[in-house]
């Protein structure tokens, strides 16, 4: 009797490409910090950026995890795993890292063990494009606000507009997890990353976990990337979408970002408020919005115009309040271009492959343990794991770490002496 993570539709477009599914399998890792590496991270909490110790952590921790559910997918005689995941929770003080998906326990002749985070119908859609899955791959960046940016970017929201400090972080971070993805799926030798999915999740007090996922692969149509990053093409569209551009000839070429980070200001905040008293339009924070969504959508196109892409699509935009007065623009997109070869095997994809399975299981809250709870840009989880070091939160960390500084100094200064 098999147990499978796959939908009806899944199994099916998998039966279609030669595949039968087989069980679930999993794999685990708890880990700890330790005691130095804990002291370390709080230190690099209150400097802000990047805190290699955690990103280090969770990067060994979700690797961990996912070799041993490949060791248990080859004991099980599988040719390979889809629908992939990686997930975290707390367990009794320490964290668990846990992967599950489900194997493949017959394939077509010649098939090389591979894993992939796409379903059964996403995988139908990229290897009838012509992309070979080869390895599920990851890049994470464990990042603080910090005490100075939190204090410097909190007197910068006292003025309108873009607040530099925030903006730059998150810009700088996002691209350094996308850089380590793309290094890693060079590394297994492919030359593409199609499936990708953005996750922020936060860990611990003032932490928060960028983490990007997708399948690396290898197309015959587009450039070798050997050992250079740089070379492996990047996307988030979906299989079907990814199936259409090829039809037309073209070729993902890089995931591109933006974030703009702004303020009301002082000023702006106390006329839009006595505005709403009104009825009708805001325009302080109508013209906010749109300065933001113009800085970011002039970002994306730079970027892609820097890669050599001829276009951008399926470019997304969120709009999110971090604090009262401040928003966050973020856009997200694939840049992509011409290029010969591209057409994939069949111009027709089965209803199947185009049908997006519903979750019939909805589950909410249960705590810190709860799966579920990875979420794209913006979501309530990522704004509590933000305020915990908020402008105000720092600037009482200074105060306490100044008082802990100047009390004990004071005491011996004023002691008398023997």
């Amino acid at each position: 009797m098999l147990v499978s993570g796959l939908s009806g539709n899944a199994t099916y477009c998998l039966g279609m490409l030669g595949f039968s599914p087989g069980d679930l399998v999993v794999g685990n890792s708890v880990c700890s910090l330790g005691l130095m590496g804990a002291v370390g991270s709080s230190l690099r909490t209150v400097a802000g950026g990047e805190i290699e110790s955690i990103t280090s952590l969770i990067s060994e921790g979700r690797h961990a995890a996912m070799a041993r559910l490949a060791a248990e997918a080859h004991r099980h005689g599988a040719l390979g795993v889809t629908g992939m995941a990686t997930e975290l929770s707390s367990l009794s003080g320490y964290t668990e890292f846990l992967s599950q998906g489900t194997s493949l326990s017959e394939g077509p002749p010649g098939t090389e063990f591979f894993t992939t985070s796409a379903s059964g119908t996403e995988l139908y859609c990229h290897v009838d494009a012509g992309y070979r899955p080869i390895s599920f791959v990851m890049g994470n960046i464990a990042y603080a606000l910090g005490l100075g940016r939190g204090l410097s970017g909190g007197l910068r929201t006292l003025a309108r507009g873009e607040v530099h400090e925030y903006s730059s972080m998150y810009n700088r971070l996002r691209h350094q997890a996308l850089w380590r993805m793309r290094r890693e799926a060079a590394s297994v030798g492919a030359n593409a990353v199609v499936d990708i999915r953005t996750d922020v999740r936060p860990f611990g007090v003032g932490v928060v976990e960028l983490l990007m996922t997708g399948t690396a692969s290898h197309h015959p149509s587009l450039p070798e990337a050997g050992q250079a990053p740089a070379l492996v093409a990047t996307s988030e569209l979906t299989g079907a979408e990814l199936h259409a551009l090829a039809l037309m000839g073209y070729a993902p070429v890089q995931l591109v970002m933006a974030t703009s980070v702004t303020s009301l200001g002082l000023v702006g905040g106390i006329g839009a408020s006595f505005a709403a008293l009104s009825r009708g339009e805001l325009t302080e924070l109508t013209s906010l919005v749109y300065d933001a969504r113009e800085r970011c959508i002039d970002l994306i196109r730079e970027e892609a115009k820097s890669v050599g892409a001829e276009r951008v699509v399926g470019n997304r935009m969120q709009v999110r309040e971090l604090a009262p007065g401040l928003i966050e623009v973020i856009a997200i997109g694939t840049a992509i271009r011409k290029r010969d070869g591209m057409a994939p095997r069949h111009s027709s994809l089965p209803l199947q492959a185009i049908i997006r399975d519903d979750d019939s299981l909805s589950l909410r809250g249960g705590g810190s343990a709860g799966f579920g709870e990875s979420m794209a840009f913006g979501s309530a989880l990522e704004r509590r794991a933000q305020r915990q070091l908020s402008p105000l939160g720092c600037l009482v960390i200074a105060i306490v770490l100044l008082l802990g500084l100047v009390v004990p100094m004071l005491f011996l200064l004023l002691r008398p002496s023997r």
